[in-house]
């Protein structure tokens, strides 16, 4: 059995019940003591203004490019523009107090990003509909009038202070509480795209780092990695739905928190979301000993199953399914990871693997590894019987 890092190892000792059977001077009580109550207040501010302050250190932190991989384009940007040049209202920003008038970014870093691009002549306008003299023009050459106007209009932001809750953890599941119910422009994100925006920090940023690896690239049908992607992903890649929702990096982070599947609470995704939470308590030691787990965990399911990792087995067309099993895939990993002391045997008997596979597969693919079901005993049960089987395959000599 593979060790957990020792960061983890008191990760689990408190817990969040959901208490849903409470009298009603409970409830009274709970709502009296403020808890989940969200305190805030709206600051307004002329843009060039705005755009003057986001120039003092800290005051502001925008993470544009960690929001998530599809980023507006120019004509987007432009009507954004083109809105504040009508005078048409722009939603508010939605921004969290870190410390005294220091703040976050919990809702607006496309905004945000715009407002700067256009005042620093970075946004050349285009595909403006009601102003389409405008196009082709930056701030800096828009005709006098326009330019005062805009100079005129204001961006509001409501801040949620610190005050709306006591303890940093608790502040990190109301900040997530928050992010998931705002209104982000009318495209909603992912649950891996929030975690992305509030979990910021070294073990995310591993996580990324995993995402790149040729084995992972290659099982979750990804182009290889290049530097590129950083700056100017191509369109084909945005288009792929499973890059652009960040679902390649969710399924790392999945495994990180499935090896503790005996902790699993609050769902599939709840379940990370705490974990991800818990991970920014990590050293700097323990997330490269995890990073080296998820690498070697990898390589041996690689090694065992080749072209046809994380598939599922048709029996009836007697072949492996051409798309890999986020369910599945669960299983493989962390199963493996349980017995990673045995990687060199695996390795001799990947035949017999393939083979117990099949079977395994055949009997139970319905019922258990399609990931219809994601209780704590569906989850924990797929993992244990794929660990079984492949504990049967070390008994048969190779």
């Amino acid at each position: 059995m593979a060790n957990f890092v020792s960061s983890e190892n008191n990760m689990w000792v408190k817990t969040y019940p959901e208490e849903v059977n409470l009298p009603d001077d409970k409830i009274n009580e709970k709502y009296t003591s403020r808890e989940w109550r969200i305190v805030t207040e709206t600051n307004r501010e002329l843009l060039p203004n705005f755009v003057a302050a986001l120039e003092r250190k800290d005051w502001m932190v925008v993470r544009p490019i960690y929001q998530r991989r599809h980023r507006w384009d120019a004509e987007r940007k432009s009507r954004l523009i083109e809105s504040f040049i009508m005078n048409i209202p722009v939603p508010p920003l939605f921004v969290f107090e870190s410390d005294l008038a220091k703040y976050e970014v919990m809702d607006g870093q496309q905004r945000i990003t715009t407002i700067k691009e256009f005042f620093s002549n970075l946004l050349v306008l285009e595909g403006l509909e009601q102003w389409p003299e405008l196009n082709g023009r930056t701030y800096a050459n828009l005709p006098s009038q326009i330019k005062k106007g805009i100079d005129r209009r204001s961006i509001s932001y409501t801040v949620l202070l610190k005050e709306s809750a006591e303890t940093t953890e608790e502040q990190s599941l109301l900040r997530q509480m928050v992010f998931e119910r705002l209104n982000t422009g009318g495209v909603k994100l992912t649950q891996q795209e929030v975690r992305n925006c509030l979990y910021q920090g070294p073990f995310n940023d591993m996580l990324f780092r995993a995402s790149r690896n040729s084995n992972f690239r290659k099982a979750w049908k990804l182009p290889a990695y290049d530097t590129s992607e950083e700056t100017k992903p191509s369109e084909a890649l945005l288009e792929n739905k499973f890059y652009s929702k960040m679902e390649d990096v969710e399924i790392i982070a999945r495994f990180f928190a499935l090896r503790h599947v005996e902790h699993y609470q609050r769902g599939m995704q709840g379940f990370i979301d705490l974990y991800m939470l818990r991970s920014k308590k990590m050293t700097a030691e323990d997330i490269s000993a995890l990073e080296s787990d998820f690498i070697k965990t990898l390589d041996l399911a690689t090694e065992v199953f080749g072209g046809n990792i994380f598939c599922l087995w048709d029996k009836s067309a007697n072949s492996w399914e051409k798309k890999p099993s986020k369910a599945f895939a669960d299983a493989v990993m962390v199963g493996l990871w349980r017995c990673l002391g045995h990687a060199d045997a695996l390795k001799l008997r990947k035949a017999i693997i393939l083979d117990q596979t099949k079977r395994m597969l055949e009997g139970e693919a319905d019922k258990t590894f399609t990931g219809s079901a994601n209780s704590k005993a569906d989850v924990k049960n797929r993992i244990d019987i794929f660990e079984k089987m492949l504990r049967s395959a070390l008994l048969v000599n190779p």
